[in-house]
């Protein structure tokens, strides 16, 4: 299993690199738009669809909103920020609702439960952060910032491993991921602060830009808090649908879903961070 995780996560970060770096922005968006669509697939099962036609169903409308967002936004030439800012606040929205039904579960089911609501849930996780990639890719440096969001995910996640096994204690959320401790999300968050400080200490183009280390920590914090909400409230759905993983598409991994799940809540927050810092 372990040399099956190596293995798959090598490959997907070499791909993932690949694609940044070579492919144009039309293609990469098409390229994230069919992940995210693999994400919804796996959704479509955690929010209660069970026949394979309404699963396709489900797969299709999240297409066609991310084909309308990427002409109604301009994704394809320079997007204005002020036509991308309401969705990605939605998002952020979003994410504070979800933050509250983490915080109340098993209570919060009564509210989120249903397949419509459950289904609704998984279009607010997966389009923004389709959006918020591909608005990303239309900087100059848009294949850096997309690698910097990913780098805080990564950061957060080992962080929070290292510091979890070594002094974890008290349970962060026991009714949703009881393996999660708050020593394990302090240390996440550490280790995301020293990353953001070294990238603005060594990397000029972030040094000499109109944020200052205050912003660049600011961001990379938030973009952290929102990337472990987000993990919390796939186990949330998975608990309450009864699943342990979202899918077997991954060998050693699970689904896309379980992939995702970090990066989905933190790439809108990473963009709506670099909108209000004036990046």
């Amino acid at each position: 299993m372990l040399r099956q995780r190596v293995i798959t996560a090598v490959l997907l970060a070499g791909a993932f690199i690949s694609a940044l770096y070579y492919l144009p922005l039309p293609a990469l968006a098409a390229v994230f738009g069919v992940v995210a669509a693999l994400g919804c697939w796996e959704w479509s099962r955690l929010a209660g669809w069970e026949r394979r036609f309404h699963r396709i169903e489900y797969v299709v409308v999240a297409l066609l909103a991310m084909l309308a967002l990427y002409f109604y936004c301009d994704l394809g030439t320079t997007p204005k920020r002020e036509t991308v800012q309401p969705f990605f606040g939605l998002a952020g929205l979003w994410w504070s609702i979800s933050l509250l039904w983490l915080r109340s579960y098993p209570g919060s089911a009564v509210i989120w439960g249903t397949v419509a609501m459950r289904s609704l849930m998984g279009l607010l996780v997966l389009v923004p952060a389709w959006l918020a990639c591909v608005y990303l890719l239309s900087y100059a440096e848009g294949a850096l910032l997309v690698f910097a969001m990913a780098a805080i995910v990564a950061a957060a996640d080992i962080g929070a491993y290292f510091a979890g096994k070594s002094l974890g204690r008290h349970k962060l959320a026991p009714r949703v991921s009881p393996a999660k401790t708050w020593e394990g999300f302090w240390g996440g968050m550490l280790a995301v602060a020293v990353l953001a400080a070294l990238v603005y200490h060594f990397v000029p183009a972030v040094q000499f830009g109109r944020i200052g280390l205050g912003g660049v920590l600011a961001v990379a914090l938030s973009t952290a808090l929102a990337s472990v909400v987000g993990d919390l409230t796939e186990s949330m759905v998975k608990r309450e649908s009864g699943v342990k993983d979202s899918g077997s598409l991954l060998p050693g991994h699970g689904g896309f879903l379980d992939r995702l799940d970090s990066i989905s809540a933190a790439a809108p927050v990473f963009a709506l961070g670099l909108i209000l810092a004036d990046w």
